[in-house]
């Protein structure tokens, strides 16, 4: 006969049984008087009928593991309950023997309900001064669990354990429904799993790892008589609490008696057992970010969790997605690179210690997947505690007149990545690979050629007489760091210069929108609402655009700079390279995000004008200078980049690549943007070259491959010299040659006549086909150089890069 049709047998007996007993039980501990009467046993008998029989039994919360990118090294867990589901055969038999020695003796002999148990309990209950039974079965008590976790309402939650008869009759029947419908060894298996033992351990592998620190199937007679002693009592069989120590011992001692009761063990090992004084770890395991294993990885384990919550996948809420995460039994393997994370952190360490005001953020990014190998930043990544707070009050004057603490050392801010309150910081002419990008999309060559002036008079609208207008106008007028800067350019020698007068007259030329659009295909993006609103209204006439005075991230830039070192292919950067569920199925959620972004010309170019400032070439570079000509020699192999500075150097940047790895480092203060303090590229530098020479180590170096073709020199023609002729015959000369004209709006001073051309921008040699704009003479003697600019108002300060 099938098991199953044997309990159909059996069970139809004992259901009456069960009926009338559970009502008696119940009702003898509360009213031992009604208990004698017939109407305790009639409302059971009733009741239990109506039950239904089928208990559904969803799967309790488990425990997610992460870990860094080689799969095996521990980076952080998350749960809400700090569980994980093992199989019987991994839980030594003597748990199994001592969880049965202390909860059900009658285990395998029952059906799911004790019915000398039940009786027992009634004759216990109705006599005088003797202490309270149950009858609860192992079975029965896994039932209780199993209602408790697969509730739907707080109600139900409630009604899995409070103590009522209608309580025990639906433990009743859904245990001899499991018992039906399981092995005895399943239900073992998920009770073990299931139960609680207290600080934080739900079901025996979390257990043994808290209060013993190994796993199940390697426990002791005396940990696993302790472990099953705890599931009576958590709280009050506590052995690491002064209180709860000397019931555990004593609560140990009674399972360990127990396990000689029905055979497991002998007395002699008994004796034994119970002779080794108790000792336990109280381990609990760690849990989030500020529990990660090494505490400079919380902010990559915080970018992590940022970065699952904005998944769709896991859930249509921000609830639900975070409940997948601390539920779901995930195992995560993270994109963090244990070696190239530790050059970052020490690299930073050396040049800017924890404790300083100022940041050093570098974050490394691989290229042609996207996947975050690296954030490093000179702050613990911890909350400040408030009551003993070990932050400065901040450097911002307006927080520290009211005694706000700022963000160092202690932070749990996302200054690498962005998010929340955290907009990003300016990266000065690094951003100008953007415009270098837009141009070549729009058929400049590398050898595009223009005049750089000491000064430039842009057509960007400004208010009048603004402080980065040039003087007596409302054109927006930038100038160079260095006045040896001026003289004619191309863009190898104008990107290796950081020439900001051959920027902004080149992104006039190609479109601002381009040039916007371009950085924003390559990742950057918009997070302050001034940026967004200028890339979404005012973008024509976002003249400081090209210097870098939006905000943006260590992780942004890297990435973006990422995108040419793999031919023009965007990936988005992404903390994960495999997900499993507790099934074991891989997630496509992980899977890298790419597109080409870039046409593969295009990025080649662009990345062949980025060797300059780093001090690398190419058999078709035309370098003059560097700004960080050291990097090539210190990486020692071959690399591309840029570095850049902002107005009175409030921060400084460096990006440098590889085609293995791109990294990105900003230093500034990120308490007070207007900060007073000049920040170095004596400490920027050297924070991103020393991390990426030592995440190289080892690793071959890889030649990026030079342009070719017409986007080296393209189909340049030289501009006629149209000075002091009338306005009708420079465009047609202009024209003539195969250029579009455009006359500007505002006169400049000259010594030509009023009214005349003044010259071209550019001048010398552009593109067939280009534009160029005819400056109109004021007739007011030579171009005169107004004072050092600002930035636009309302904008943040942007010095001319470096």
């Amino acid at each position: 006969m099938r098991k199953r049709d044997h309990h159909l047998l059996t069970n139809a007996a004992s259901l009456l049984i069960c009926g009338l007993l559970a009502g008696v039980v119940v009702a003898a501990a509360a009213f031992p008087a009604v208990a004698l009467s017939g109407l305790a046993a009639k409302a059971g008998a009733e009741t239990f009928d109506k039950l239904p029989s089928e208990l559904t039994v969803k799967k309790a919360p488990q425990i997610s593991y992460l870990y860094a990118s080689d799969g095996k090294t521990p980076l952080a867990t998350m749960y809400d309950e700090n569980r994980r589901d093992i199989p019987l055969k991994d839980i030594s038999p003597i748990m199994q023997q001592a969880i049965i020695a202390a909860e059900d003796h009658e285990f395998y002999n029952h059906n799911g309900v004790d019915m000398k148990g039940v009786a027992r309990a009634f004759v216990a209950n109705n006599s005088a001064g003797a202490t309270q039974q149950g009858a609860s079965t192992l079975t029965m008590q896994y039932v209780r669990l199993a209602i408790a976790y697969s509730a739907t309402h707080p109600q139900d939650v409630v009604a899995a354990t409070e103590d009522t008869s209608a309580r025990k009759l639906r433990e009743m029947k859904y245990a001899m429904q499991i018992d039906a419908d399981l092995s005895k060894e399943e239900i073992l298996e998920r009770y073990l799993n299931l139960a609680p033992f207290g600080n934080q351990a739900y079901g025996v592998f979390a257990a043994s790892q808290v209060y013993f620190g190994k796993h199940p199937k390697d426990l002791k007679i005396e940990e696993a008589a302790m472990l099953a002693g705890m599931v009576k009592a958590p709280s009050a069989f506590d052995p690491t609490t002064k209180s709860g120590y000397p019931q555990a011992v004593q609560r140990r001692d009674y399972v360990i008696d127990n396990m000689v009761e029905i055979g497991a063990i002998t007395p002699e090992e008994a004796a034994t057992a119970k002779a080794v004084k108790l000792t336990v770890k109280d381990k609990r395991t760690p849990n989030g970010c500020v529990s990660a294993n090494k505490n400079h990885w919380g902010f990559f384990c915080d970018f992590f969790y940022r970065w699952w919550m904005d998944q769709e996948t896991f859930g249509a809420t921000s609830y639900d997605r975070e409940r997948r995460l601390k539920s779901g039994g995930y195992s995560i393997v993270t994109t963090l690179d244990v070696k190239t994370q530790q050059a970052a952190k020490d690299s930073v360490e050396r040049n800017l210690k924890t404790g300083n005001k100022n940041a050093l953020m570098v974050a490394g990014v691989e290229p042609g997947n996207g996947r975050v190998r690296a954030l490093a930043v000179n702050r613990n990544y911890k909350l400040d505690d408030p009551n003993k707070p070990a932050n400065k009050i901040s450097s911002d004057p307006a927080k520290a007149r009211k005694k706000i603490r700022g963000t160092y050392p202690n932070t749990t801010n996302p200054l690498l990545t962005g998010g929340g309150d955290i907009t990003g910081y300016q990266a000065g002419s690094a951003f100008k690979i953007f415009t270098v990008v837009a141009a070549l999309e729009n058929g400049y060559p590398l050898a595009t050629s223009i005049n750089a002036k000491p000064v430039y008079q842009s057509n960007y609208i400004l208010e009048y007489n603004a402080p980065a207008a040039c003087p007596g106008t409302n054109k927006y007028c930038p100038k160079n760091a260095s006045a040896s800067m001026a003289g004619e350019h191309n863009m190898w020698s104008a990107f290796g210069f950081s020439v900001n007068t051959f920027f902004v007259p080149l992104q006039e030329q190609v479109g601002t929108g381009k040039v916007v659009d371009a950085a924003q295909r390559m990742g950057i993006k918009f997070r302050s609402g001034a940026d967004a609103r200028f890339a979404a209204n005012g973008v024509d006439q976002w003249g400081a655009f090209t210097l870098g005075v939006s905000a943006t991230t260590p992780l942004d830039l890297a990435n973006a700079y990422a995108t040419l070192a793999a031919d023009g292919k965007y990936c988005e950067p992404i903390p994960v390279q495999e997900i499993r569920d507790q099934e074991g199925n891989k997630l496509d959620v992980a899977n890298p995000r790419c597109n080409q972004a870039i046409k593969t010309e295009v990025a080649r170019a662009a990345v062949d004008v980025a060797r300059c400032p780093v001090g690398d070439r190419s058999s078709t570079t035309r370098c003059r200078t560097a700004t960080a000509g050291n990097v090539r020699g210190i990486v020692g192999k071959p690399v591309a980049g840029k570095s850049g500075t902002t107005d009175s150097e409030k921060s400084a940047s460096l990006v440098v690549m590889t085609k293995q790895l791109a990294v990105a480092g900003i230093l500034t203060d990120p308490d007070w943007a207007q900060t007073t303090a000049e920040m170095s590229h004596n400490i920027v530098n050297p924070g991103v070259y020393e991390t990426l020479r030592d995440a190289m180590k080892g690793k071959p170096g890889k030649e990026f491959t030079p342009p070719s073709g017409k986007i080296v020199n393209g189909d340049q023609r030289s501009i006629p010299d149209v000075r002091c002729q009338s306005l009708d015959s420079a465009k047609s000369r202009i024209r003539g040659a195969g250029f579009v004209p455009e006359v500007l709006s505002t006169p400049v001073d000259s010594s030509c006549p009023a009214g005349t051309a003044a010259g071209t921008t550019p001048s010398g040699r552009t593109i067939k086909g280009g534009p160029v704009m005819i400056e109109v003479s004021n007739g007011k003697g030579a171009n005169q150089s107004p004072d050092q600019p600002e930035q636009p108002p309302g904008r943040p300060p942007g010095r001319p890069g470096r």
